[in-house]
């Protein structure tokens, strides 16, 4: 579990915590419970989110077991420095959704001494990393990647495949369009598909060297 870092009055400098995963790992699950606990000990805390994710609720970040805390949903990073002023603690959710203005946005709340916790998918449903995510995590004082468990193998699923049929980078939803994969289910699954699209000939078509 993550311990929350000392604050040192000395240094009026803040940090990055970034919390990745697959799909349904529990992201935005650990994300409410620091902002909760940051709530508890009556810091100053505001949350944001990308307002395209209304899954759940417009203004709700709301993990995949409904627990919940109220944010406010922004249409792109640059909002946030200006409704994050006179903040201790500042989450934001599914941070692969903003454009790479979210890298320097939580770079200068963090130098300005605020805490960041930054929640959201480190790769898309291809497999790549997503959006801005690398580049916060390589900036981020603390990284916490969480786990899915697979629905193929029961091992530890870092893959979010995509069920639905869509080239989309952004579909948003929820288990009925994805599924947690481990690495062997996921490449197994890629490669199906694959096959699913080749242009397989007949045996039968196929010319012998004598007929070449």
């Amino acid at each position: 579990m993550f311990l929350e870092n000392t604050v040192n009055q000395k240094e009026q400098f803040g940090w990055i915590e970034v919390i990745c995963g697959s799909m349904f790992s529990g992201k935005t699950e650990e994300l409410i419970r620091r902002l909760k606990r940051a709530k508890f000990a009556r810091q100053r805390v505001e949350i944001f989110k990308p307002n395209v994710d209304v899954r759940y609720d417009e203004e709700m970040v709301v993990s995949h077991d409904s627990n919940e805390i109220r944010s406010t949903p922004v249409p792109a990073a640059a909002n946030i420095p200006i409704l994050a002023d006179n903040c201790d603690v500042v989450g934001i959710d599914e941070a692969q959704f903003f454009d790479d203005e979210i890298i320097k946005v939580c770079n200068d709340l963090a130098n300005r001494g605020v805490r960041v916790i930054v929640a959201g998918l480190d790769m898309d449903f291809k497999g790549n990393p997503f959006g801005p995510m690398p580049a916060l995590m390589a900036t981020a004082e603390y990284v916490t990647k969480v786990h899915a468990i697979c629905t193929r193998t029961g091992n530890l699923a870092s893959y979010s495949y995509r069920k639905a049929k869509s080239d989309d980078l952004v579909l948003l939803g929820e288990n009925e369009e994805y599924e947690p994969l481990s690495r062997a289910a996921f490449y197994k699954a890629m490669l199906r598909e694959k096959v699913k699209t080749m242009d397989v000939k007949d045996p039968k078509e196929i010319p012998t060297k004598k007929q070449a």
